[in-house]
């Protein structure tokens, strides 16, 4: 199989993100069976880890150049982002103070609408690196609301299981960076 990516910098990056997803989620499914979650948590549990699942599939379809072009894999991708981000933060959001929901739920509206704005275009080539990092950083901060909540009022032991789910999404952004950013060059 050819690799998209030649030089071994941009290689460790993409796998090092890549590998830290895959620990993820498969800590993710490990937990939402191990702490006996209810009916409703586990299908929204699952449903986000087959949402993560599938950004694992297209970016390892991506890295070896099998059967996606470049733009159906940022846009599915972006796909997949946007109904977790729906799905985790605004359709089904965690109990948190208000506060905290209030700036969570509008980082999770303009992760959304910027998602929306820079991937619906035809022409996607015409946003740049700085969009693609902004969006990088609106996801982090997303995270480090969650975090901060989770160390201000630690509520049970699923502390440490939504800690790991915190992350995932950031890291899943941080890959389409990755490889966005060595696109150009490697072309």
């Amino acid at each position: 199989m050819e690799k998209r990516f030649k030089q071994r910098t941009k290689i460790l990056d993409i796998a090092i993100s890549f590998i830290s997803v895959v620990l993820s989620v498969g800590s993710l499914v490990y937990g939402a069976f191990y702490y006996d979650l209810d009916d409703l948590s586990i299908l929204i549990e699952l449903s986000l880890n087959v949402l993560y699942i599938l950004c694992l599939v297209l970016i390892g379809l991506y890295f070896y150049k099998i059967h996606i072009t470049t733009h159906q894999f940022y846009y599915w991708c972006s796909i997949c982002i946007g109904i977790a981000i729906f799905l985790r933060d605004i359709l089904f959001p965690v109990e948190m103070d208000y506060s905290f929901h209030l700036v969570r739920i509008t980082l999770a509206t303009l992760m959304l609408l910027m998602l929306t704005y820079f991937y619906s275009r035809k022409e996607w080539r015409t946003y740049t690196k700085r969009n693609l990092w902004f969006i990088l950083l609106v996801d982090v901060l997303i995270a480090a609301v969650y975090q901060t909540e989770v160390i201000l009022y630690p509520s049970s032991e699923l502390t440490d299981f939504y800690v790991t789910e915190i992350w995932i999404r950031p890291t899943i952004t941080y890959c389409l960076v990755a490889c966005y950013m060595s696109e150009p060059e490697d072309e």
